[in-house]
């Protein structure tokens, strides 16, 4: 073991990068200091329970844990509010409400395995803690602006939305839990096409209109008349109109811009939530809202608000040509580069540097302000979810295996259609035994997933070149692969029992520019629309 290397996830910050930081956070905690908040600083090591009994929306598996001595589970601070949320309602009790804080402190939480994120984020933020109404989103939203105005000099804005919108859409609409839950997933994650053949079956309800449009409804003002033009006045909509024009009244109104998508973490929020953009960062560098049922948990109930800044991400210095507005295209090479191409100059682009590449990685379209970047295809995802290409074309088995990761995924392009398939030995009852069955694949992410959705209790064995000589060796009693004709599994006497997910070629985006580069990304995703119905013609 190299006792001199730093645990995955974490860094060594060496003179300008300790400067950098310190900087940061010195202009924020004055700030905060300025407007009235006091600061407080919570253990960096906090019981597990703490979150279950808060309803803390981070997932258990990005919480880092460690046992004390009398076995106790705990976990290395995953978020701050909750701790302070703690304070208040046992330490602070006895103190008048509104109480105002603010925090300079790390969080842990544990990233997928070398993808280039840090598991210790520094964050300074403030928690307004009981106050509710306008008044006091006024303050939050306000010192949100005034915060990214000292740290990020090059340009930001601050996206609203409102955690009730989604909910009551979803009731009206009759769904059923795990429906919402799934058309929330959709919005969130920006899936046009799919958000609306997923709601066919509700398109004579009366909130089908807007729901079906709200992954799309992000912008300035004319969101909210967009949205009002489809379902009429709602009082989601009527606040956060009478929000943005008090947030004008005090000057911030340029800062500000709305996400009607903002839907993630939906029983956590209950009203306004925001998240903020900085030019050049591929992730979105604030994030807040309200959530009045926290302090409730401990026993204390009251209205509260509260943002964080992901200090690292405002601290850094960003290459210039982050900022301009040409976009970038990841492809994967081979059989997806082609489709890709062939869809593009169906929608009129000049391909013609990409389709003789010679050794050039690196390709600018002449008649369309788009430069390709040619890639394997778990790179596409790398470079797409840290910011330095904008798009990128990858297949959904690469999505899967990958997991939870920060993009937007916008269509299904319609070609490089296959599947992922259980395939057994011809003959093999897999399913009728209580013995562990071994499962041989080059996808262990989706197989485990699959059986743990089953609910079976299966050995994953990982494997490179081809998984069809598993079963055959003995060494597997199934694989789990893609499956485009069968042919392969025919030949080897395997046979497909079951699939586990359709896969065809997707369009992602980073999160972050689908924000900053709005209108030029819409233009791109038009002209592949464009290019895949002219292919069905």
């Amino acid at each position: 073991m190299n006792m001199i290397a730093t645990p995955e996830g974490t860094q060594d910050r060496l003179f300008a990068q300790c400067g950098a930081l310190r900087r940061a956070q010195g202009e924020l905690t004055c700030l905060f200091e300025r407007n009235g908040y006091a600061e407080i600083s919570t253990p960096e090591v906090e019981y597990y329970d703490l979150f279950l009994q808060s309803g803390n929306p981070i997932p258990q598996e990005a919480m880092l844990k460690i046992v004390d001595r009398s076995g106790k589970l705990m976990v290395m601070r995953p978020d701050c509010t909750t701790p302070i949320a703690r304070v208040a309602a046992t330490k602070l009790k006895a103190s008048p409400l509104p109480q105002r804080l603010y925090y300079n402190e790390t969080v842990f939480r544990s990233g997928a395995a070398h993808q280039g994120g840090s598991s210790e984020i520094p964050q300074c933020g403030i928690e307004l803690l009981g106050a509710g109404g306008i008044e006091a989103d006024v303050e939050a939203v306000t010192l949100a602006v005034e915060a990214l105005k000292a740290v990020c000099p090059e340009g930001f804005h601050i996206e609203l939305g409102h955690a009730a919108l989604f909910r009551e859409l979803a009731n009206q609409m009759e769904m059923p839990e795990t429906q919402a839950e799934e058309a929330r997933k959709l919005i969130e994650g920006k899936h046009f096409a799919a958000l609306k053949e997923f709601l066919h079956p509700y398109e004579d309800r009366s909130a089908y209109a807007l729901l079906a449009r709200l992954s799309q409804l992000f912008g300035g003002k004319e969101v909210l008349e967009e949205a009002e033009s489809l379902v009429g006045s709602r009082p989601e909509l009527c606040y956060l109109r009478e929000l943005y024009e008090a947030l004008e009244r005090v000057g911030c109104g340029e800062a500000i811009r709305f996400d009607l998508g903002l839907v993630h973490q939906i029983d956590y929020y209950t009203g306004v939530v925001f998240r903020g953009y900085a030019q050049g960062a591929g992730a979105p560098v604030l994030s807040g809202g309200r959530y009045d049922n926290l302090l409730g948990a401990f026993g204390r109930p009251a209205p509260a608000i509260g943002f964080a800044v992901d200090v690292d991400l405002v601290a850094r210095e960003f290459p210039v040509q982050a900022f301009n507005t040409r976009l970038r295209l990841a492809l994967t090479k081979g059989r997806l580069q082609d489709k890709t191409v062939e869809l593009m100059e169906r929608a009129g682009l000049d391909c013609s540097p990409v389709k003789a590449p010679g050794r050039r990685l690196v390709h600018s379209l002449p008649n369309y302000p788009l430069d390709a970047v040619l890639a394997k295809a778990p790179d596409v995802i790398t470079y797409v979810e840290h910011g330095v290409c904008d798009l990128g074309v990858v297949g959904k088995d690469t999505i899967l295996e990958r997991g939870n990761s920060p993009f937007y995924e916008v269509l299904d392009l319609g070609f490089g259609k296959c599947r992922f398939a259980l395939a057994v030995k011809e003959g093999t009852d897999f399913f009728g035994t209580y013995r562990t069955r071994r499962i041989a694949t080059k996808y262990p992410h989706v197989a485990r997933k699959f059986f743990e959705d089953k609910g079976m209790d299966v050995e994953i064995i990982k494997i490179e070149g081809s998984v069809e000589l598993a079963p055959i060796l003995e060494l597997a009693d199934a694989i789990v692969d893609i499956v485009e004709t069968g042919a392969t599994l025919r030949e080897n006497g395997l046979i497909p029992i079951e699939d586990v997910a359709p896969v065809s070629a997707r369009l992602i985006v980073n999160t972050a520019a689908m924000k900053l580069k709005k209108a030029e990304i819409l233009d791109f995703i038009e002209k592949c629309q464009m290019g895949m119905e002219s292919s069905s013609c």
